[in-house]
């Protein structure tokens, strides 16, 4: 039987690029020859935090990358996340159809003929160039299977009047928070603020708004979905879609399943799978922060981190900064470079009397995974970012949530009110209620046993047997099988 050679495709941000990744090297440890596919801007920013190595590859792993179609000066700009998105979608399906062109030809020792084309959301282009080529597809909905659901009655909710909004009145006039939402399959009834934040516009023609309904669109087309899911934590959701798409493999947390070393007795291990970091990271690693945590108390420290993405003001900034040192815990606060809007350093915006506060360290970016996991970390200060809270979840480590974009408003609303894991922080930031939210969370006895349940909930899943464990399997015999992988 030949060996599967599936091309793996991220949105080039870190949210889809590391659980991309985690899938790829399941994909590989399972004896799969794997193609992963960055932008060039990302190949090299790679290369200049983790070294040439990590993206050298090893055996039947190999790296690839295509442009995305900007220049180095539109990076700069105020709203580069909707350029890079528009760019992608209409320059990448041309660069990319060259490289499967070129892998699939068999010009190159040891590659394999192309089998699977596997590309995250927001890179449907790539579905598309592989069923024009006749290659198999699966997408990879990296969000949580409720996002995926709410997302795809985005166009239900057009045609109801619902959106877009009536005018800019009801975006602060209550009409988000009072509108409920209560007949979308396996979801528990939920505010229209309890969407995607994507949804909070007056323009019929919203290209944020117009991608996502296309991208779930597309999505759902797919040969095959993947979840960066478990079972147990979504079942209704999950239930109701699969009524509609039957071809779902739920394979989460990734991370928890990498560490597991969920391997076949023949398949080789993977060398980098060291029970550490899982992905690829974009900035450079403060790895003494898990020093500094092994002289803290068990459950004493709170974490702090709004993700990749997420751009603070100078104001929110100090009253994080402010809130969290009256909270009277020692906390962990990574903070990107770019976190802050209109600074060089987001370090340096800091107040000038903060490093006074004491019990705290300050990094530019932590390794979460193995921060999250470490026991002296009692709570997590998150964006809400699905990655965020699956390695949340998996550690059993309790959450006060503070969302603002994409999926976070519906991870924050099952977080806090479906799994008791979570507490909100509101929109404008106070520093006596983050003070407040963070003190709620560290002590609450109850949110410390939710979390715990759906650690061991995790752990079944990605144990031998579990449901994450045998869909992983059955997701790789389905690449492998000439019968079946013109439908996975």
């Amino acid at each position: 039987m030949a060996r599967p050679h599936v091309v793996v495709v991220p949105y080039p941000g870190a949210g889809n690029i590391n659980p991309a990744l985690q899938v790829a090297k399941l994909l590989h440890r399972h004896g799969a020859y794997v193609t992963f596919v960055n932008t060039e801007h990302n190949h090299r920013l790679v290369q200049d935090t983790e070294g040439a190595g990590a993206v050298r590859g090893r055996e039947g792993f190999r790296f690839e990358a295509i442009p995305d179609g900007l220049s180095e000066a539109d990076r700069g700009k105020q709203g580069y996340g909707t350029e890079l998105a528009a760019s992608i979608t209409a320059s990448c399906a041309a660069p990319f159809r060259a490289l499967v062109a070129r892998l699939d030809g068999g010009g190159e020792p040891g590659v394999p003929r192309v089998t699977c084309v596997l590309a995250t959301m927001l890179m449907t282009f790539a579905l598309d160039v592989a069923r024009e080529m006749g290659v198999p597809t699966v997408a990879f909905w990296t969000g949580s299977a409720a996002s995926l659901m709410a997302d795809m009655r985005l166009r239900d909710l057009r045609a109801r009047g619902y959106l877009p909004l009536k005018d800019e009145r009801y975006l602060t006039n209550g009409y988000l928070e009072t509108t409920v939402i209560d007949w979308i399959p396996g979801m528990p009834p939920m505010s229209l603020g309890s969407f995607s934040s994507f949804l909070r516009t007056t323009d019929p023609d919203d290209f944020c708004l117009r991608l996502i309904e296309a991208e779930t669109n597309s999505c759902a087309k797919a040969g095959a979905l993947i979840l960066n899911t478990f079972d147990a934590l979504e079942a209704d959701v999950l239930a109701a879609l699969r009524a509609e798409y039957p071809r779902i493999y739920t394979i989460g947390p990734l991370g928890s399943l990498l560490r597991r070393g969920a391997a076949t007795d023949t398949a080789a291990e993977d060398s980098t799978d060291d029970g550490g970091s899982t992905g690829l990271s974009l900035w450079k690693q403060d790895s003494e922060c898990l020093a500094w945590l092994d002289t803290q108390e068990p459950r004493s420290v709170v974490y702090a981190n709004f993700g990749s993405n997420t751009v603070l003001s100078p104001e929110q900034l100090a009253e994080f900064a402010w809130g969290l040192a009256a909270s009277g815990h020692p906390f962990l606060w990574s903070i990107r470079d770019d976190l802050v809007r209109g600074t060089g350093s987001s370090l340096a915006a800091l107040p000038a009397a903060f490093a006074a506060a004491g019990r705290c360290r300050v990094s530019a970016w932590c390794p979460q995974e193995q921060v999250l996991r470490h026991p002296a970390v009692g709570g997590f200060l998150t964006h809400s970012g699905w990655n965020s809270m699956c390695e949340s979840m998996a550690a059993g480590v309790p959450m006060a949530c503070w969302p603002g974009f994409a999926d976070q408003y519906t991870n924050c609303r099952y977080a806090c009110e479906a799994w008791g894991v979570g507490v909100r922080v509101d929109a404008e930031v106070r520093r006596e209620q983050v003070a407040e939210r963070v003190r709620e969370m560290m002590a609450s006895e109850e949110m410390r046993r939710n979390a715990a349940r759906r650690k061991a909930e995790a752990a079944a899943g990605t144990g031998p047997g579990g449901s994450s464990y045998e869909n992983l399997l059955a997701m790789v015999r389905a690449l492998s099988s000439p019968s079946s992988s013109s439908q996975a």
